[in-house]
């Protein structure tokens, strides 16, 4: 099998990654991100529909009332369809008007709906734990790399993480898709699935060092992207299959299917393009100082 010549490149992997979240603060810094409720708070309505219906023409009377929402599906125990619409903007006389309108077109009835009031400072609480919950994560997973393999290695995974995650945000800002809770469970699966696919690339690396002790830090990445490309590839594609299965087939989950599907991607080219070179760089980096302090 001829070696990849992916640290060679690094300048290039380094850049795409660089314009995307480049792109991604511009916009950030423009319009924001997207908040959704479970962060900027507003109403939930609840519509038991009972059964199957038309999305489009649901969406249709919504728009009347609000264009800031988003709707989710679901089917509880008892083969009803729930409806649930999300709002940072509807108030109470137009979820009034829009419920009465409901109820003539579907024939329903006072009890199939429920209404909700969610306050910014819940928000503000899953803001913070969030971060806290990814700062906990990385740290920890820092200390189980770092001692599994060394440090140059965990560095590099964290990096690499963080690159995942600021990707994902930075698609969102771009595309202005609303965040929400099911946004951060997302990040957090993306977070570990990341390190897995990174790991198993490191641990070729250090395999192969002690195979080939007269080859350089360039020469292993490149060996040992090659030989585990096919697996990363095979791994991604078929996680990718799944997900967005998932995502099409059912839609009350897409608001967790749609951070996975960037972030997988992300993730498979971070554990190659992003981690493996940035471990090349801290290696020559100690090199270099060791070579300066002789």
């Amino acid at each position: 099998m001829k070696t990849l010549k992916i640290i060679e490149k690094t300048k290039l992997w380094f850049s795409i990654s660089l314009i995307i979240i480049l792109v991604g603060f511009f916009c950030m810094f423009k319009n924001g991100l997207n908040y959704g409720i479970d962060f900027k708070g507003g109403t939930l309505v609840q519509i038991n529909m009972k059964k199957d219906f038309n999305k489009q023409d649901v969406e249709a009377i919504i728009n009347k009332y609000t264009k800031d929402y988003t709707t989710n599906t679901a089917t509880n125990t008892a083969n009803e369809v729930q409806l649930e619409i999300r709002s940072n903007s509807l108030t109470d006389e137009q979820v009034e008007s829009m419920s009465k309108e409901m109820k003539n077109k579907y024939k329903l009835q006072d009890k199939d709906f429920s209404q909700q009031r969610i306050g910014p400072s819940v928000g503000k609480e899953l803001r913070q734990k969030a971060i806290l919950a990814l700062v906990i994560a990385n740290l920890a997973m820092l200390i189980y790399v770092g001692f599994r393999f060394e440090f140059k290695f965990a560095l590099a995974a964290i990096l690499g993480l963080v690159h995942d995650i600021i990707i994902t945000v930075s698609v969102y800002a771009i595309l202005q898709i609303p965040v929400n809770s099911s946004f951060i469970a997302a990040i957090l699966t993306i977070v570990g699935y990341s390190i897995n696919d990174t790991i198993v690339v490191f641990d070729r690396i250090r395999e192969n060092s002690k195979k080939m002790r007269k080859a350089n830090d360039v020469e292993l990445a490149n060996i040992s992207i090659t030989e585990t490309m096919t697996r990363s590839i095979n791994t991604v594609l078929t996680t990718l299959f799944t997900i967005v299965s998932v995502y099409v087939f059912v839609p009350s989950v897409r608001d967790f299917a749609t951070p996975l599907i960037v972030g997988i991607v992300s993730g498979a080219y971070s554990s190659i393009f992003i981690s493996s070179p940035l471990w090349v760089m801290l290696k020559n980096k100690s090199a270099k100082q060791v070579l300066t302090t002789k």
